[in-house]
């Protein structure tokens, strides 16, 4: 019994540093200063282009969680858009109803010559330089630089989405049942099968974000950096893209900060880092969404 207990002492001990990266205790205060630079980043799932939600009203509501924050630089992540009049562009809607008049968008899937799907950085603020980080993964990841200029300081936007695990109904289905004690005995090839999964992706993940790192490290502005990382605050995605860079979240969020809406992780996986020169004066996550991740924000003071 006393083992037992120094051992869970020692095993608390190691991980309290990291227990602090899921929640913090901030105050949501009010900013009155003009002038700042606010940046949405969210995994607006195609804009539920499929119909998951099965309603005709989703995509305007989505548009309208997003428009609450009135961002100066709005980062998406699987991105949809279409060039055919039957379809729905995006593009031009994120421009009218946002009043973004610069975009990055680079496409990784296009079907067609008119739908493509991808990753998209919209901005207000003039853009310089644009730039996409391959990931050399037949999947649909990828990481994209956008400079702009703010005043008269050139920031580098980073704008990116690592490897999913891609569970299926299923495979979440079965978590649950073990989560929930149930009788898992017969179930031992779906559990080879889903570590298997997950470990892929953490591979993936890995090397993914060392490119990315590799890559900021020669970047003379400053940073921030949005995006879907698939992936916990204790991971080595987290650790490696983080590195030298401070997280909103732990500077001005409140609460646990879960970011993912979906069954499973119920943690943080969406994250907007920055360089230590930009201050970050307030961080939100809606409190609505549509999609299975939420939108966050974060408002930052040259």
């Amino acid at each position: 019994m006393k083992h037992t207990f120094f051992l869970g002492c020692f095993a608390l001990i190691l991980a309290t540093p990291t227990s602090f990266r899921y929640f913090n205790l901030s105050k949501d205060k009010a900013v009155n200063k003009t002038g700042l630079i606010k940046v949405t980043s969210y995994n607006c799932m195609l804009f539920d282009q499929y119909n998951w939600k099965h309603s005709k009203k989703t995509r305007p509501q989505i548009y309208s969680y997003l428009l609450e924050n009135d961002p100066g630089i709005l980062c998406l992540q699987e991105f949809y858009t279409s060039e055919n009049k039957k379809d729905v562009n995006n593009i031009d809607s994120v421009t009218k109803y946002f009043h973004l008049p610069e975009n990055h968008i680079e496409y990784a899937y296009t079907q067609d010559s008119t739908d493509h799907w991808g990753i998209a950085t919209f901005s207000k603020y003039p853009i310089i330089n644009r730039g996409l980080i391959k990931f050399k993964t037949i999947s649909n990841n990828s990481c994209i630089f956008t400079d702009v200029v703010i005043k008269t300081d050139t920031i580098r936007i980073y704008n990116v989405h690592f490897q999913s695990i891609s569970f299926s109904d299923d495979d979440n289905k079965f978590l649950e049942e073990v989560i929930g004690e149930k009788d898992a005995e017969n179930e031992l090839e779906k559990s080879k099968s889903i570590l298997r999964r997950l470990k892929r992706a953490f591979t993936k993940r890995a090397k993914q974000a060392k490119i990315v790192k590799d890559h900021m490290k020669k970047c003379r502005y400053k940073i921030i950096l949005c995006g879907d990382f698939n992936d916990t605050a204790s991971s080595y995605a987290y650790e490696t893209v983080s590195d030298e860079l401070e997280d909103a979240f732990l500077e001005k969020g409140t609460g646990i900060g879960r970011t993912y809406a979906g069954k499973w992780p119920q943690f943080r996986i969406d994250y907007i880092l920055h360089s230590k020169e930009l201050k970050c004066l307030k961080f939100k996550r809606n409190a609505e969404t549509l999609t299975d991740h939420y939108p966050l924000t974060a408002f930052f003071e040259q």
